[in-house]
């Protein structure tokens, strides 16, 4: 939540986010890896799923984590979903 409002996401954005890791969360892939990096990773797939515009560097800025990072996170998430 401190990170999408930092980033300045929408209410619509950051349940989907949520959804997004409950799902990690149960399918225990967010196991053992930071939990900025997942939770980075969780805004931007629901900000692009969702039509937003922001990239990968604002997310990175606002989170305090690389942008390498959200891309590997991005790329395990992927194929959870």
């Amino acid at each position: 939540s401190r990170i999408a409002s930092k980033a300045g996401l929408s209410e619509k954005t950051k349940r989907k986010a949520t959804k997004i890791l409950q799902t990690a969360e149960e399918l225990k892939i967010s196991a053992g890896k930071d939990p900025m990096g997942i939770a980075a990773a969780a805004l931007y797939l629901a900000c692009i799923s969702s039509g937003g515009s922001k990239t990968q560097k604002e997310i990175s800025i606002a989170s305090g984590v690389t942008e390498v990072t959200i891309r590997n996170r991005c790329a395990g998430l992927r194929n959870l979903l």
